[in-house]
Order: C-alpha cells, then sequence, then structure tokens
C-alpha cells in the first residue's frame, strides 16, 4: 500500500485528492494546524468515530504540524516516510496576499523549501508534487500560456509561487529528487472557500434568490479567467507523480470566461432576469423582474496589480499524461449552483 502525505488537506484541493487517493487504496496522511477552532468539515466525512477505527479501517491519519516550522515537517516526514507528499497548503488568496505579504512569502514560498529539505534529509525516495499556479504568469507574455511561457506575477502570491516552482526545479536538478511541478489554472467547486469568487458568486445570488440577502458586491468584473473543475485536476496530480520522470505541467480547460460572464450565467441557472447599468465602480446589474439592484462594484475588491486574462494550454499533459478536463464552464457553474442550491457544500 502506497502512502501519501498532504498539505493542505483541509482545503477544496486537498480534500477531493483525499478522497481520490483512498479509491486508490493509499495510505492517506494530512497535515493540520492546531487551532482553536475546526476548520476540518471538508474532510469530515473520511473520520471515522474513533481514533482506532481510523487506524484500522480508513487508512486516513492526519498529524499536527504548520508550514513554518521546519522541526515539524522533519518529524512528519521521518515518521511516515511517504511515498508521494503532495505541497498543496499555502497563503492562497491573491488580493489578501496584497495585505499581507510576508505571511504569503513565509507561507507560500519557504514552506516548498522546507520540505524539500525534509524529504533530501529525510526521505530522499519521496516523489514532490509543487502546487504552482497560474497566477505565475499574471501579466501575460503569450497567449495561451504553456510550459514554455515566461513568468510576470503581478501579486505577492504569484512571485512566492514563482520561488516555490523554482526551488522544485532546483531541488530536481541539484539533489535528483523527484520533484514535480503542476501549474494549474483556476480550479473551483462547492468546495471552494466564500472568500473566492466563483463561490461568492454562486452562494452570494442563491441567498439573494432565497430573500436572505439584498446585494453582491464585486470587484473586476472584467478580468478573465480559465476555470476548470477542482475535482478533476486532483487526478492529474496524481498522474505527475506516477511517471517515470520528473516534469512540469499545466492544468487547464483552454477557455477563458470574464467574471462578468459566470455572474451572467449564475443568474440565467437562478433566473435572475440580469442587465447591466452605469460603468466603471459605478456599474450595477439589475433583475428586470424586480427591478432590483443585486450587483455592485465595490473598489476595495480591485487587485493593486490586476491579471487581465489567464488561458492555459494543457496539450502537454494530454499527450504525457493523458489527462484533459471533462467538466467545462457552463458545467462547473451548474455543479457550483446546484450544491449551493441543496446546501450540500
Amino acid at each position: 500500500m502506497k502512502k501519501a502525505l498532504i498539505t493542505g488537506i483541509t482545503g477544496q484541493d486537498g480534500s477531493y485528492l483525499a478522497e481520490f487517493l483512498l479509491e486508490k487504496e493509499y495510505e492517506v496522511h494530512g497535515i493540520v494546524r492546531r487551532v482553536s477552532t475546526f476548520n476540518r468539515q471538508r474532510i469530515e466525512h473520511l473520520m471515522a468515530d474513533t481514533e482506532a477505527d481510523i487506524y484500522k479501517e480508513k487508512k486516513f491519519f492526519i498529524h499536527y504540524g504548520d508550514l513554518t516550522d521546519s522541526s515539524s515537517l522533519h518529524r512528519i516526514m521521518r515518521d511516515i516516510q511517504p511515498d508521494e507528499l503532495y505541497h498543496l497548503g499555502a497563503q492562497s488568496h491573491v488580493r489578501v496576499s496584497f495585505d499581507i505579504p510576508e505571511f504569503t512569502g513565509n507561507t507560500t514560498a519557504l514552506s516548498t523549501t522546507r520540505l524539500l529539505e525534509a524529504i533530501r534529509h529525510d526521505s530522499p525516495k519521496t516523489r514532490f508534487y509543487q502546487a504552482s499556479s497560474s497566477e505565475m504568469f499574471g501579466k501575460v507574455q503569450e497567449v495561451p500560456q504553456k510550459e514554455t511561457t515566461s513568468f510576470y506575477p503581478r501579486s505577492p502570491y504569484g512571485i512566492a509561487k514563482v520561488y516555490a516552482y523554482w526551488m522544485a526545479v532546483n531541488y530536481r536538478e541539484s539533489y535528483n529528487l523527484f520533484a514535480c511541478n503542476g501549474i494549474l489554472f483556476n480550479h473551483e467547486s462547492p468546495r471552494r472557500g466564500e472568500n473566492f469568487v466563483t463561490r461568492k458568486i454562486t452562494s452570494g445570488l442563491v441567498e439573494i434568490k432565497k430573500g436572505k440577502k439584498e446585494v453582491l458586491y464585486l470587484g473586476n468584473l472584467n478580468a478573465k479567467r480559465d476555470w476548470g473543475y477542482a475535482k478533476d485536476y486532483v487526478e492529474g496530480m496524481w498522474l505527475m507523480l506516477q511517471q517515470d520522470k520528473p516534469d512540469d505541467y499545466i492544468l487547464a480547460t483552454n477557455e477563458t470566461h470574464t467574471v462578468r460572464e459566470f455572474v451572467e450565467e449564475v443568474c440565467k441557472l437562478l433566473d435572475f432576469d440580469l442587465v447591466w447599468d452605469e460603468k466603471g465602480i459605478d456599474e450595477k446589474g439589475i433583475d428586470k423582474k424586480t427591478g432590483k439592484t443585486i450587483i455592485k462594484i465595490d473598489p476595495k475588491y480591485f487587485r493593486p496589480a490586476e491579471v487581465d486574462v489567464l488561458i492555459g494550454d494543457y496539450s502537454k499533459a494530454k499527450e504525457k499524461l493523458g489527462w484533459e478536463p471533462k467538466v467545462k464552464f457552463k458545467e462547473l457553474v451548474k455543479i457550483m449552483v446546484e450544491a449551493e442550491l441543496k446546501g450540500n457544500i
């Protein structure tokens, strides 16, 4: 039985990856921080009723550690000796990274160095997956973006991810570690945090539909993103670590849609008759059926430096890994809206 260790296991990607690996009959281990309030709702269904059941039946374990604490990472690595390590944990909110750049660098960039050092010294046969990001492309140098496209990050988060990317490459080349970068474009699901724009839109508009909220405030409606389904993308992560040689791959849909389009698609599914009025920061979305304003712009959600368009070319992953996205834009939006309506988050 293979062992896998996942950082960020309580997040969207970590929870889907844990499910995927358990179905593959892995023994799955996750690192969680010790905090005063629980944030394990995404993995609660994987937990058995008692500690004994976890060890006997589920093959699912959690370990206390922190990405800023090297000693805990070395201890966990020595104890588990995982076959595969998926590094998904980070301060992953791009807009927030402008407010806490130092913390973002510490958790998103330096954590990769800490984990690679733990592998090098304590478990050198462990295969390492680094969660890289399309935000590394930032002010894009070509469209669509490929594995060979130059990076031009436009946020502390993107910069931290570029550091982590090159550190994975460096350890691969310097110490012959099996280290892969998965350059994932935006991937969403009902498990996305509510402070990320897609989930903010679906949850906000469903609340308006149910009469629990009046207005949804958003930032840049014209930002273009390549949106896929997180559940598809975790399979791509796994496939990267099953290859004979480590390499770097883009996972994307090769489609781009604006935030505005995402809003419009959600409104169609919820039977709002949406029309746009005014321009710039005064723009608003009105439901023609009621005459009520349901969308407004709040400048506090604008980034100091914006990424205008992201669209990924996943042809290398298709050719080498046999991977391609199963769920595209409209189906993704439908999955998220239906889950929101059912309260199935």
